[in-house]
């Protein structure tokens, strides 16, 4: 796809995280298995749901623009995903996995807040005020989750993994 405008850039941006939504759709299973920590396993599945709304705004950001909902492989979610289980799945005591998916979990976070931050701006830009009212809800629902899983980190979690040394 060529990006001749911000237009274009913005559609481009919204395919790739509709690619990353299904591969965290894919991953969050994964990571609520392995959790131990029962506050960890409920907040992840809290954000599994969300996840799948996330989703279902961004196929009504597509609909909204008269697009269809594609997805572009977001390589960068792939990646950090690969690393999150990479790290996940190596021998470790029960607390100090459940760090190491808090620890995953907010990097998946951080691009998210990062993609949604940008895309809900460019469609500000445009004048598209519903698409970017439904793209900070979404925005909203990420940075609460990145705070919920510091929130377990510092309070439990982390400490935990600090005794098993």
């Amino acid at each position: 796809m060529k990006l001749e405008s911000l237009h274009d850039l913005y559609l481009s941006e919204l395919r790739d995280l509709y690619s990353a939504e299904d591969q965290i759709l894919k991953a969050l299973p994964k990571m609520i298995e392995k959790a131990q920590s029962a506050e960890l396993r409920n907040a992840l599945e809290s954000h599994l749901e969300e996840t799948r709304g996330h989703v279902s705004r961004l196929e009504q950001v597509f609909e909204m623009h008269g697009e269809e909902a594609k997805k572009q492989k977001c390589k960068g979610m792939q990646g950090v995903l690969e690393e999150g289980d990479e790290m996940v799945g190596k021998d470790a005591p029960p607390a100090v996995r459940d760090a190491a998916i808090i620890s995953a979990c907010q990097r998946v976070e951080h691009y998210e807040i990062a993609a949604y931050g940008t895309v809900r701006t460019y469609a500000e830009q445009m004048g598209q005020q519903r698409a970017a009212a439904v793209l900070q809800e979404t925005l909203d629902e990420e940075l609460a989750a990145d705070e919920t899983l510091t929130e377990i980190a510092n309070s439990r979690v982390n400490i935990e993994a600090t005794r098993t040394a």
